[in-house]
């Protein structure tokens, strides 16, 4: 996308750049891997590595063999169609027929089983241990978008990122304050930083 037409162009930094895993749910992760939608889109997953640390990063592993090329497209069109879905439902505007098709393909994909082992302190914990195939992948993250959406409680906790130029997808924890930045250390941080300095400079 030509940024240019939309103003000046941004500084992308190493920061900007780095996965978030801080959304509150699997399919709003996969889409933070895209920062600054929609005026200057930065892709945080575009090669193998850093399609092994996002994996690393929800806690999944992708079975050996695996082409990360085909992945990562597969995960793309995903992304693209779980951003289209979910913003809408923060937004009101309806999405796209095919990405509601492509979500409901992926998600037909027999999805990968849960294990219940102890933790240390005695503990249960749900762990899907076992490697997962590409279409496992695709599933478990359709599946997620879908509970999302459709369960009301969780589809009201949806929201975005107050920056104008984040606008990242995220859940409120739903206790206390509602969630206004995607976070305080990043967006808020800068919106109390540029507050100070317009009042600093006001006559």
């Amino acid at each position: 996308m030509d940024t240019e037409q939309h103003g000046p162009r941004r500084r992308v930094t190493a920061r900007l750049r780095e996965l978030r895993f801080d959304a509150g749910t699997l399919c709003l992760d996969l889409v933070a891997t895209v920062g600054r939608r929609p005026e200057a889109p930065v892709e945080r997953m575009g090669d193998a590595e850093r399609l092994e640390a996002w994996c690393r990063g929800v806690g999944v592993s992708l079975e050996p063999g695996y082409d990360p090329h085909d992945v990562l497209r597969s995960l793309h069109a995903l992304r693209d169609a779980a951003h289209d879905i979910a913003s809408g439902a923060v937004d009101g505007h309806r999405p796209r027929q095919r990405s509601v098709d492509l979500v409901n393909s992926l998600a037909e994909a027999e999805p990968p089983s849960p294990r219940l082992e102890f933790t240390a302190d005695g503990g249960w914990v749900a762990k899907g241990s076992r490697r997962l195939s590409e279409e496992a992948l695709l599933s478990l993250v359709a599946r997620d978008l879908i509970d999302l959406v459709t369960d009301d409680a969780r589809r009201s906790r949806l929201t975005a990122c107050a920056s104008e130029t984040c606008r990242m997808l995220c859940l409120d924890s739903g206790g206390g304050r509602p969630r206004k930045w995607c976070s305080m250390r990043r967006c808020g941080n800068q919106a109390k930083a540029a507050g100070r300095r317009l009042r600093e400079s006001a006559p």
